[in-house]
Formats: C-alpha cells, sequence, structure tokens
C-alpha cells in the first residue's frame, strides 16, 4: 500500500512544474492589461493617436491580418526555444508597443507599432497554450486552463472597470494614462512568469522533424482544429452579433448590452473553476464537454430566434429571457472552453507543440476576422439568420470532436495516469492512439 501511495505521489508531484501557480497569477494581471482597452478599441487608439476613427479602423483591420503571419514564426520558435522565452519575447513587444502608441500621432508611426503589437496579439495565445503544455500534464492540464481562464477572465472585467474610471476623472488623457497602464501590466505579467519551471520533456520515439508539414499531415488534429473554427464563430457571436440583435432587430435599450457582457464576464471568472472540475469529476473524454458546450451554444442561438421572432413587448420580459439565453451561453462557454484547449494541446506531439497551437490559433484569428462581415451580410437579410446559421455550425463542430475522437491519441482525449515504477522517474504514457 505505502509502495502504491508513493508512486500516487511521485506521479502528482511529476505532473505540477515548480512555480505553476505564477501562470494563472499573471494570465490574470495580463487580462487587466487586455480589458483596458479591447470594450473601446477605437475610441481607445482614437484618443490616443489623435487619428480619425476610419483611419484607426483601417489601420487596426489590416495590421490584424497581416499580424497573423507571426504565428508560424512563433510555433517554430516555440518549438526551437520554449514557449517560456517566447513569452518574454511577446511581452516585451506588447509592453513597447502600449507604452508607444501615446507618441505615434502619424499614420505611418501608428501602423509600424500596430502591426509589431498585432503580430504579439495574435501569436500570444498560441504560446501560452504551448506553455500549459509544457508546465502540466494529464488532468493538471484541465485545471490549470481552467484556472488561468477564469482569472483571465476577471482582469478583463477588471482591466474595463479600472480604464473606465480613469477615463471617467481624466477625461480624454485618461487613455494614454491607460495606455501605459497597459504596458506596465504587461510588464508585470512577465515578471510573474519568472519561478515557472517547465517539466521535463517525458521520453518519445525519435520522429524526423517536419517542420508544418507534420501539422499539415495529422488529419484529426485539422478536424479538431476545423471544429475549433466553427465554434470560434458562436464566440464572437457574444461581442458581434448581440449587441446588433438586440439594438437593431429587438430595439432593446442599450443597457442590456453592457448587462450581458458583465453577466459572461462575471460568471466565467466566479464559475470557471467550479464548472471545469465537475466535468473533470464526470470522468467524460475530453471530446464530449467539447461537444456538449457547442450543444449549448446551439440551444442559446434558438432561443434568439425564438426571442427575434416573438419579439416581447414587455422590457422586463425581455430583459429576464436574454439573461437566461446569456446564462446558457456562457455555461457552454465553461464547458467547452477547458475541454477543447487541452485537447488540442494533449494531442500535439510534444517536439512540434508550438506548430500546432500556432495552426490552432489560426482558426480563432480567421474566426475573428470573418464574423463580422458574416454575420453582417446574414442579419441585413434577417436577423434570425444569423442565428440559424450559428445553430449548423455548432451542431457541426460538435459532431466532428465526436467522430474524431478515436483517431486522436488516447491521452489527449482522456488523462491516461502516468506508470512510475518504484526508484524510477515517471515514464509517460507516450501517443497512443484512443480506442
Amino acid at each position: 500500500m505505502q509502495n502504491v501511495i508513493d508512486v500516487q505521489n511521485a506521479q502528482k508531484r511529476s505532473d505540477r512544474a515548480p512555480g505553476r501557480w505564477s501562470l494563472p497569477v499573471a494570465a490574470a494581471v495580463n487580462g487587466v492589461g487586455t480589458g483596458m482597452y479591447i470594450p473601446f478599441t477605437l475610441v481607445f487608439f482614437h484618443y490616443v493617436t489623435g487619428l480619425s476613427f476610419t483611419v484607426v479602423g483601417t489601420v487596426l483591420t489590416v495590421t490584424g491580418l497581416v499580424g497573423l503571419a507571426a504565428l508560424p514564426a512563433a510555433g517554430a520558435a516555440v518549438d526551437r526555444y520554449g514557449a517560456k522565452p517566447v513569452q518574454y519575447v511577446l511581452y516585451g513587444v506588447r509592453v513597447a508597443g502600449f507604452a508607444l502608441y501615446p507618441l505615434a500621432h502619424s499614420l505611418a508611426a501608428f501602423a509600424a507599432v500596430a502591426l509589431v503589437t498585432a503580430a504579439a496579439d495574435r501569436a500570444f495565445p498560441a504560446v501560452q497554450q504551448s506553455l500549459i503544455g509544457e508546465v502540466a500534464r494529464g488532468a493538471d492540464r484541465d485545471r490549470l486552463q481552467a484556472a488561468t481562464r477564469a482569472l483571465q477572465n476577471g482582469g478583463n472585467g477588471a482591466g474595463a472597470l479600472l480604464a473606465s474610471l480613469v477615463i471617467a476623472f481624466a477625461g480624454p488623457t485618461g487613455y494614454t494614462w491607460a495606455a501605459w497602464g497597459n504596458a506596465l501590466s504587461f510588464a508585470v505579467a512577465a515578471l510573474l512568469l519568472r519561478p515557472l519551471k517547465p517539466l521535463r520533456a517525458a521520453a518519445a520515439p525519435a520522429r524526423r522533424r517536419a517542420g508544418y508539414r507534420l501539422v499539415l499531415a495529422d488529419r484529426p488534429f485539422l478536424v479538431v482544429t476545423g471544429a475549433n473554427f466553427l465554434n470560434a464563430l458562436s464566440y464572437s457571436a457574444l461581442s458581434v452579433l448581440f449587441p446588433l440583435f438586440l439594438l437593431e432587430w429587438l430595439h432593446a435599450p442599450a443597457a442590456l448590452t453592457g448587462s450581458a457582457f458583465t453577466v459572461n464576464t462575471v460568471l466565467c471568472a466566479l464559475a470557471g473553476v467550479y464548472v471545469g472540475s465537475r466535468v473533470r469529476r464526470a470522468g467524460a473524454r475530453r471530446t464530449r464537454p467539447a461537444a456538449l458546450g457547442g450543444t449549448l451554444f446551439s440551444a442559446a442561438f434558438a432561443a434568439q430566434i425564438v426571442l427575434g421572432t416573438v419579439r416581447p413587448a414587455s422590457g422586463a420580459v425581455l430583459g429576464v429571457a436574454l439573461g437566461a439565453v446569456v446564462v446558457v451561453y456562457t455555461l457552454g462557454e465553461l464547458i467547452h472552453s477547458p475541454a477543447a484547449e487541452v485537447l488540442a494541446v494533449s494531442a500535439a506531439p510534444e517536439e512540434a507543440r508550438g506548430r500546432y497551437m500556432a495552426a490552432y490559433q489560426i482558426s480563432w484569428s480567421l474566426a475573428k476576422a470573418v464574423a463580422p462581415s458574416l454575420f453582417t451580410v446574414l442579419f441585413a437579410a434577417d436577423g434570425r439568420l444569423p442565428w440559424a446559421v450559428l445553430i449548423v455550425t455548432s451542431t457541426v463542430a460538435a459532431a466532428l470532436l465526436i467522430r474524431v475522437e478515436h483517431r486522436l491519441p488516447a491521452d489527449a482525449v482522456r488523462p491516461v495516469p502516468v506508470t512510475v515504477a518504484r526508484g524510477d522517474a515517471p515514464a509517460s504514457t507516450g501517443h497512443s492512439v484512443a480506442a
């Protein structure tokens, strides 16, 4: 019995990197910085740079798309140098970018700073996911992912509130202070990562280096990435489609839009870890909660179609109904996100994890780029049509995840216990295919 306990304790220690607490804490501080400008991006950069809204919007769109080109390079750098050093570089670029924004009054200067900063912003999530893969294994990845996401959401809300207070008291000058505060938050987040030490790579069969050819040849992973693109459209709905639907189709008070964001942010921050733990205790394969999350998205979108058809005249009834829709949508997000993200991290071979996460992140970025134009075109035909399309995309994504699960590595679909011999270091179970 003592031998079994020793093995279990050794396994727990082997699955947890020193200083792992610093990752969710750093994510919370990083969230504060992101939250200080995301809710009012156009206004933020208009006041910080002095350029017109049209110019700012055009520059941000173009640089955001061009910034996607940094993802492959970031993925390759992670595979060569490790995720933590690359994370430091990205933090440094973001610190410099937001520190320089208030000084970039010309179009050329703003475009240059925006391009470099956008490249760092686009690459950051992929590198962070790779870092989670380096500092945790098995079910501990799910716990770390849930904690990191919950604290980051809390940081986003705190950052938005902090920026609002600064702007309220300082006026337009507050945007400059918010930009510098943002740079400071990124610097602090980088410092917080110092105690974090990645786990030693487990022994794995030698594999010929193949760069992104290895990713493109991994069809099960490409299916997971394609399913994520479809689900990422659902994530964009809250910020892009929801306000448009409320104001232009339901003719609801504008305050309801802000309330929806508040409910979503608070639930993600407070319930993220709890919901994640309940999903883990259920022992489900990671593909199943990821698919369930997509199904809950579909249910919320179907409710929007009903609301769009009935169009309640009572403001109270509409408010309660929309609140219920947001709760169902957020529950879908809380169930889907940790499972889907850890599924992708765990499905990637260690020696190419950076490239795999870069490819996976492209699905998020493309969805964010496509969503505004897709939603507005569909909305122009009928306000309920975008929701109908999202029901289809969410359902297809759920079906793809269930269908591909038997072709993914077994320890990616469901954490496989690490086998430890007495007196030996823990050994990896390897990447066997799920039965």
